[in-house]
């Protein structure tokens, strides 16, 4: 035999090894089930990020940092100034302005968005538990948990209004909490802001088909509430008062990131927590399904990740129109998931760090 056929009959299984582990990959990237239907999104326009009031800064990485224990997503202070905010083990902790914090309850669940009702209860949006109410004394009562005999899976965020309702988001109904990273990948409208009555325990779907519905508050005049479409990356409005009431409209669009809660500021404007930057990868993908079919794939293999650790403040007026923007992807604050404007300091709750920032408010 000669030499020549010898290497050839050599290389065949290398050949053929070669083509059997590119078809797996090809098999793995094209192929493989993934636990998401996606659609095709909204077009976005071009993404405001380094322009304007978006001209990048590293002012929250200013911030004083207070430890509180993993993930304190929301953030509320009563009447005395103390700092409450809620754990992914479910406790929620009540501290001082130094940082001293004691746990007072554990819901059971995860503690998301946390705003104090007129008589002094705590309500609590937690993802697993649904609408919660932690009183002084530290029993807690379930408000809500299904609506139109639906249990819903990922109660978010909320507001109150002076009339006691309490509107909040039910983020998505597709996804529940520690799996929503897929909702980035779907891109399947399924969120709702939805109004509880505590008088009578009604509840009411305001606003539905929304990108993940995340931040909810409402306006000083209480004459609209907003809600945050974190993957649309833009705030709608539903009207409670005036010629406009029971309609909806957009209230600010095509901000830089991925938003999470809205809460109202004192001079009546609104500030904005973004956990993540929009990036130009994920985009582009917005109208390709297949494609974020493979990059969940090629995530899963870890050999991407479109996460970024840059975190916004965003300061909107009262009309909705961006003012001011604090940053930092220092990883100083990152994942930052909460703003919270009072006596002149901003507090910044994280859905993963295992701090509160605290910063003048500039």
């Amino acid at each position: 035999m000669s030499q020549a056929i010898i290497k050839t009959t050599r290389k065949r299984p290398l050949l053929a090894s070669f083509c059997a582990i590119l078809a797996v990959v090809l098999g793995y990237l094209l192929l493989w089930p993934v636990p998401f239907d996606p659609l095709v999104g909204p077009v976005r326009a071009a993404n405001p990020a380094g322009t304007g009031v978006f001209v990048k800064n590293n002012r929250l990485a200013e911030a004083r940092l207070l430890k509180t224990g993993e993930g304190p997503e929301g953030v509320a202070l009563d009447s005395q100034g103390r700092i409450y905010t809620g754990l992914t083990n479910g406790d929620i902790l009540r501290g001082d302005a130094d940082g001293n914090f004691e746990v007072i309850a554990n819901t059971g669940g995860r503690p998301l968005g946390l705003e104090f009702d007129a008589v002094g209860n705590l309500i609590i949006a937690d993802a697993f538990k649904g609408l919660l109410s932690l009183t002084a004394d530290g029993m807690i009562n379930v408000l809500a948990t299904h609506f139109e005999g639906e249990r819903m899976i990922f109660v978010d965020d909320l507001a109150i209004a002076d009339d006691g309702k309490i509107y909040f988001s039910d983020a998505t109904r597709r996804h529940e909490y520690g799996h929503d990273i897929a909702e980035v990948f779907e891109l399947r409208p399924t969120g709702r802001l939805i109004v509880f009555d505590p008088k009578t325990g009604e509840m009411e779907l305001l606003i539905d088909s929304l990108y993940f519905a995340n931040g909810v508050a409402v306006s000083r005049a209480g004459d609209f509430v907003v809600v945050n479409e974190t993957h649309n990356h833009r705030i709608m409005r539903y009207w409670l008062a005036g010629p406009k009431r029971g309609s909806t409209d957009i209230f600010s669009d095509n901000l830089p990131a991925f938003l999470d809660n809205i809460t109202l500021a004192p001079d009546g404007g609104f500030w904005v927590a973004g956990v993540a930057p929009r990036t130009d990868e994920l985009d582009a993908l917005v109208v390709r399904p297949f494609l974020r079919k493979i990059m969940w794939r090629l995530m899963t293999l870890e050999l991407i990740d479109p996460v970024q650790l840059h975190s916004y403040a965003i300061k909107l007026n009262a009309r909705g129109v961006p003012v001011a923007s604090l940053e930092d992807d220092s990883q100083h604050i990152y994942m930052m998931t909460s703003v919270i404007e009072q006596n002149g300091q901003l507090y910044l709750g994280s859905l993963i760090n295992d701090v509160i920032g605290v910063i003048d408010a500039q």
